[in-house]
């Protein structure tokens, strides 16, 4: 996922020309055949909310004629196809009719507007989130970031840590917050379970992987909203000065918990250093931030939608997990995420060069018909909801497991407290974001 990512930056403008066309950087079937080493465009231009940093945008050269994904795809040959743009009006609120169109006839096109190339279809986004060559997009030190050895050393470290006495305090902890903070609405009649419950809980939940003092989720929590996110984005300095007082006691006097995992672990004989414990710490702890918050609360929307599901997760709470995979596949918290190609790489059938952005389109992906039955309809039972939402192959997210355990602790807490549970007349709210995405607010009546 992502692991849940979010990106502001820079995006590069190629000035359109009568022998390119603007969605793919390929010439026209009528111009001569470029060479597919051809260097990238000059980037340069207003800025734009969706692209790579500057320094390593990598706006793509042109590729061969014959190998223009727009042809491909059997779309028209020229146009400027402007719509087909996560930039276009209207997609932030509602990003369905353009994640169709881009299935049904571009599975990979390039989006000037953005700085990247889009994929749409399932299996082209499961391929691409499990390429080696494409990674996450700097800045960032956290597992994503990682290559190679390092990488595989790390990951090795951090899904052992979060099973056995580690899970069984987390789970634990998880718990004992989730039904906290579900007892203190319990009492009201009405309340936004956004603001005092899935804001909360999932910041809590990493701390308490970490070991950290109960007292920092809320520092946590305000560097979530900062800006940190589970690929390192965001206040650094401020995620050290609060770690490294616990760091150098792990040290000394390791426990159970993950973080003592990571200060006494080795990797080629030799101990992680501050900042590279800090930087998988800050992928747990920015999966506490907004994306998971809004992962949870898109969950609640579901079943608070349906009913006769959350009614019968009640009598048989073993559903849970499937419920919360089916919640991901509809709406994930991140449906756009952001990878580099590090080398020249192939993606959806046709070769892209290095430094190239692609927006694997997670939440097309989750209602791809050539992959899912009524992809639309949330369904508590369904059989295979897919799993993109964490990532996939070396870049899935290590903090899926803890998602799932806060958003199974989370809704037994407020089930077992608020039995009423059901909208408030007239507040089912419309999902919001792009990058992140869902509801801003859950307004329920509890009695």
């Amino acid at each position: 996922m992502r692991c849940f990512p979010g990106l502001t930056a820079t995006s590069p403008h190629v000035p359109p020309t009568a022998n390119r066309n603007p969605l793919t950087h390929s010439a026209p079937p009528t111009a001569g055949r470029p060479s597919a080493t051809a260097p990238p465009a000059a980037a340069s231009g207003p800025s734009a909310p969706l692209s790579a940093p500057a320094s390593t945008r990598g706006a793509p050269g042109p590729l061969p004629a014959r190998d223009a994904p727009w042809r491909a795809s059997g779309a028209p040959h020229g146009g400027r196809h402007a719509g087909l743009s996560l930039a276009a009006p209207g997609v932030p609120r509602d990003p369905y009719p353009l994640y169709r169109v881009l299935r049904e006839g571009f599975p990979l096109v390039w989006d000037e507007a953005t700085g990247a190339w889009l994929v749409s279809r399932y299996r082209d986004v499961r391929a691409a989130l499990a390429r080696p060559r494409l990674v996450a997009l700097p800045p960032g030190r956290t597992l994503a970031h990682m290559e190679g050895a390092t990488h595989l050393a790390h990951r090795a470290l951090v899904s052992p840590a979060l099973r056995g006495r580690a899970l069984e305090a987390l789970a634990a902890g998880t718990a004992r917050t989730a039904h906290v903070l579900a007892r203190r609405i319990a009492g009201r009649q009405e309340a936004d379970l956004v603001a005092e419950f899935c804001h909360w809980l999932p910041a809590a939940a990493a701390v308490a992987a970490l070991g950290l003092p109960y007292e920092d989720a809320a520092r946590v929590q305000e560097l979530c909203r900062g800006g940190l996110t589970h690929l390192g984005g965001g206040p650094h300095h401020a995620l050290d000065a609060c770690l490294r007082p616990h760091l150098a006691r792990r040290r000394a006097h390791p426990g159970d918990d993950l973080l003592s995992v990571l200060c006494t672990a080795e990797v080629d004989g030799r101990p992680l250093s501050d900042e590279t414990v800090t930087g998988v710490a800050g992928t747990l702890l920015g999966g506490g931030g907004e994306a998971a918050a809004l992962g949870l609360a898109s969950f609640l929307a579901n079943l608070l939608d349906h009913p006769g599901q959350l009614a019968l997760l009640r009598e048989r709470p073993e559903l849970i997990p499937g419920a919360w995979a089916e919640s991901l596949r509809r709406d994930p918290p991140a449906p756009v995420v952001l990878r580099r190609a590090a080398r020249p790489v192939t993606v959806a059938g046709f070769p892209l060069p290095a430094g190239a952005v692609v927006a694997c389109l997670v939440g097309s992906a989750g209602r791809d018909p050539a992959r899912f039955a009524d992809p639309d309809r949330y369904d508590i039972f369904r059989a295979d909801p897919g799993g993109l939402a964490f990532g996939a192959g070396r870049h899935s997210c290590p903090g899926a497991a803890l998602a799932g355990l806060t958003a199974g602790h989370g809704l037994r807490a407020l089930l077992d407290a608020l039995p009423g549970l059901r909208w408030a007349p007239g507040a089912r709210p419309a999902p919001e974001g792009l990058l992140t995405r869902g509801p801003r607010s859950l307004l329920v009546r509890l009695k």
